[in-house]
């Protein structure tokens, strides 16, 4: 009888630890990260003229410092510089080209579309990225503008015709507003760099290439290079488990699994044995609080105080069904009752937009209030310049 009541325990250990080794693992979630990068590029520029397509390339080089707000929308700096061509083929009177140098600083929004149509993931091998903004170009070095013209005026003087060539022909250093537009894409090499080739097209005046043709000047820029990301680009996490690094330092979501086995062996072996189910018990997530504080008569939030702000947001991201009760407060010993009755509704509100434009929550997800001075949460008078919220 001891030998089966052995063999039959063995059993059930054995089917106890092969029910754990087969439990599922839940899988990551990622997070979006808010975060910044750097970019250093070269390539070759094509600037559009009439003479051949190989006869108008120069070299070409760019530094990049960006900002990715969300998974979508970004911004950038980015200086690009180096050397543009230009040329004109006169016939008989031969053809002449000649190169100048410039600098040019742009402001750009980028989109990716890969994310906007596919959906965030970190791990995606591919990303295609748009990006259209505004800057200055400033030319200098045009020495060999003016030799070609001088050598042309030597073979037949244009000045006393309509048509003079190289017209717009400039010296010095000279500053013109360029619009450029373009396409990204992005080759994952880890988490923190990626390879990245891109395409653009800039538009600015006719003075641009010494030339008079009664249209826009263009040049095409192809760049390839190395992106990397300053800081994490996304959070990974699983139940249990907190965040591993970066702009979100955060608590982890407090949704654990807690699995309980018994297994209960009679002394008569004739009775059954029975194995518990599984019990999966969610516990409760505390609310969130956070102050964020004021400098005395503004609603300005200082930069201080954004990473207060960031905390709610990875709240609310990460318990989809939350709400946060924005609630602004005024000292009661600055001011009088009107003036801090409109900073604590202007405190709480400018906290509110943040949430909104810059997270993008959804404002159905926030509860505004204000208490103006009638209410002093804190002792301490210069506290009570605060806004605080509370997400549950």
């Amino acid at each position: 009888m001891n030998i089966k009541k052995s063999i039959l325990t063995c059993m059930l250990m054995l089917g106890f630890v092969s029910a754990s080794a087969q439990e599922p693992q839940d899988a990551p979630e990622f997070v979006f990260n808010p975060h910044w990068y750097v970019q250093v590029q070269g390539g070759v520029q094509h600037t559009l003229g009439e003479l051949s397509f190989g006869d108008l390339i120069s070299p070409n080089a760019q530094l990049t410092l960006g900002y990715q707000f969300d998974e979508v929308i970004g911004a950038r700096l980015a200086v690009n510089a180096w050397q543009s061509k230009a040329g004109s083929d006169y016939g008989n009177l031969g053809k002449w080209d000649w190169k100048w140098k410039y600098v040019a600083p742009t402001v750009d929004l980028t989109a990716n579309l890969s994310n906007l149509f596919c959906g965030f993931n970190p791990n995606r091998v591919f990303n295609l990225s748009i990006f259209a903004g505004i800057g200055a170009n400033i030319g200098f070095d045009n020495d060999d503008a003016a030799a070609a013209k001088t050598e042309i005026l030597k073979i037949h003087d244009y000045t006393k015709t309509l048509n003079a060539p190289m017209e717009y022909c400039w010296d010095g250093s000279k500053a013109r507003f360029v619009g450029q537009a373009g396409i990204m894409a992005d080759f994952r090499l880890s988490d923190a760099v990626s390879l990245g080739l891109e395409l653009a097209a800039n538009t600015l005046s006719d003075k641009y290439n010494s030339k008079r043709a009664k249209n826009a000047d263009w040049y095409f820029n192809g760049l390839l290079g190395l992106k990397i990301n300053l800081g994490d680009a996304y959070v990974a996490w699983q139940p249990g488990m907190k965040f591993r690094r970066g702009l979100f330092n955060r608590q982890p979501r407090v949704v654990e699994k807690v699995v309980e086995k018994k297994v209960e062996v009679e002394k008569i072996v004739e009775k059954p044995v029975y194995i518990d189910k599984i019990v999966e018990v969610e516990k409760k997530q505390e609310p969130l609080r956070r102050d964020v504080f004021f400098t005395i008569n503004s609603s300005r939030i200082d930069p201080t105080e954004g990473q207060k702000i960031e905390d709610i947001v990875a709240f609310l991201r990460l318990n989809p069904a939350a709400k946060v009760t924005v609630t602004g407060y005024a000292d009661k010993g600055t001011g009088n009752a009107k003036i801090n009755e409109r900073l604590g509704k202007n405190r709480a509100q400018v906290v509110a937009d943040r949430l909104v434009k810059q997270y993008k929550i959804d404002r159905s997800r926030i509860i505004i209030d204000s208490k103006g001075d009638t209410e002093q949460p804190f002792a301490e008078n210069d506290k009570n310049r605060v806004t605080i919220c509370i997400a549950e």
